[in-house]
């Protein structure tokens, strides 16, 4: 048997420090847990930087170094600093250092890097080793070489390799929720399919079940299935709770695709063991014909000045679509007249919060609101430009009516200035896979003595 602890969905998030007890006391084998994702768009991963404040992740991660210690196991964080970038690996690494300084115990730290050469890349496409997947945008060596960052998503055999080297805690770069979970029960020889399984209903601590916020959660792995218990009081997993968690961040609820196969829960079977943990049996892995790792990379996508006006009469809440539209055009076609500019070298974009901003045209619902926050979004190559373009929707946002005929209307602006400069903003580009020759071919392995 492997048991694995998860503290929490990711580093940042907290975790339940009575609960975390309880799991160290159960001797785990290891304790993993997530450091990010792409969830809060694609400006961390161009940055490569961590969404999360320093002195947060410090302190959780130095609780996390502590129970290490107490547990005698090694602790993993995959995509580390959010987007896993080199940047933020270095980042990681960095606090780690820090808190090993003033904890004063000797550690081997395996550092595991998932970043790749633009230049790389553009050769492994011109090869056809990068392949997209469904819906993927066309790309081509300017594409690749235009991004910021670019990251390999690891699975569980480079996880693997990090574990081989004995360290006590693994900092790795870009990964897959589940490979951090996945790997030691792998590597052990238990069920492959639970051992897939059971990493991705892990993978968010204890989402998986009543009291998500508590976090803390243990997987034990064995050679026919898996059992998912959560630790925190009033924290209960329920076959429901476990088997809705195939549909997280996953648009199928039976099949999830990793590196070197898939998982079909199609023929699982879940069990409550009593009002707190559930065992799962059934599942099943499919290796592929060739293995593969998913490619993310962000590129710069121009320079933004936002404005907030509030609308609040109802005459204009109700025709809030036709006001916004009227404005985007009238304004575009003044900002080419006096900026001498194309419409292709800026966009003005009006979002309707409350009604509209999130669906756009594919909004099903139709409510009659009060209020309506209006945001202003305009992006051009330049930041200079972009204000300048914001002082030029500026009058529209604060007094434009609806037709020539009625009364110049004033809205309110939600701060002054009104106009409010977001700086460089970036754009996912990629949605497409890595063809490997060897699980390491794209990622690198160091070992540090701190």
């Amino acid at each position: 048997m492997v048991r694995v602890l998860i503290p929490s969905g990711a580093l940042g998030l907290n975790y339940d420090k009575v609960a975390l007890q309880r799991g160290i006391d159960a001797r785990p084998d290891i304790i993993a847990i997530d450091g990010g994702s792409t969830d809060s768009g694609p400006s961390y991963l161009g940055r490569g930087v961590s969404k999360y404040a320093r002195a947060s992740t410090k302190l959780e991660w130095a609780g996390l170094m502590e129970a290490r210690a107490q547990a005698d196991c090694p602790l993993v964080i995959g995509t580390a600093g959010t987007c896993g970038s080199d940047s933020a690996v270095e980042w990681m690494l960095d606090i780690t250092r820090e808190i090993a300084g003033e904890q004063g115990r000797p550690l081997k730290i395996a550092v595991l890097r998932s970043q790749q050469s633009g230049d790389d890349m553009a050769k492994a496409l011109a090869e056809g080793q990068i392949t997209p997947l469904s819906n993927a945008p066309d790309i081509s060596a300017e594409t690749l070489q235009s991004c910021t960052n670019i990251v390999a998503l690891a699975g569980a055999e480079q996880i693997a390799a990090a574990i081989d080297t004995g360290a006590d805690i693994i900092i790795a770069g870009r990964t897959t929720d589940t490979a951090i979970i996945a790997a030691l029960p792998l590597m052990n020889g238990c069920h492959a399919g639970a051992a897939w399984h059971g990493a991705k209903i892990g993978e968010c601590g204890a989402l998986c079940a009543t009291n998500p916020q508590s976090g803390v959660i243990l997987v034990d792995f064995d050679d026919d299935g898996f059992t998912v218990t959560p630790l925190a009081d009033g924290a209960h997993a329920t076959p429901h709770t476990v088997s809705a968690h195939m549909l997280y961040e996953n648009s199928d609820p039976f099949i999830l695709y990793e590196p070197g196969g898939h998982l079909d829960v199609t023929g699982a079977t879940y069990t409550a063991l009593d009002d707190t943990a559930v065992r799962v049996t059934g599942s099943k892995w499919v290796p592929s014909d060739r293995y593969t790792v998913k490619l993310e990379g962000a590129r710069a996508a121009g320079f933004q000045t936002v404005l907030i006006a509030i609308l609040r009469d109802a005459h204009y809440v109700a025709n809030a679509a036709k006001w916004a539209a009227d404005i985007e055009t009238k304004c575009t076609a003044k900002v080419c007249d006096r900026l001498g500019l194309s419409a292709d070298e800026f966009s003005i974009e009006l979002r309707l919060m409350g009604q509209s901003a999130s669906f756009g045209d594919l909004e099903p619902r139709d409510a009659t609101a009060i209020e309506i926050g209006v945001i202003g979004i305009v992006t051009a190559s330049t930041d200079a430009l972009s204000m300048e373009i914001g002082k030029l929707l500026n009058p529209y946002m604060l007094h434009h009516p609806l037709t020539a005929e009625e009364e110049q209307p004033t809205f309110a602006f939600l701060f002054s200035p009104a106009e409010m400069p977001r700086g460089q903003t970036y754009e996912f580009v990629l949605n497409h896979v890595l063809t490997l020759d060897d699980p390491m071919q794209a990622f690198a392995l160091e070992v540090l003595d701190l």
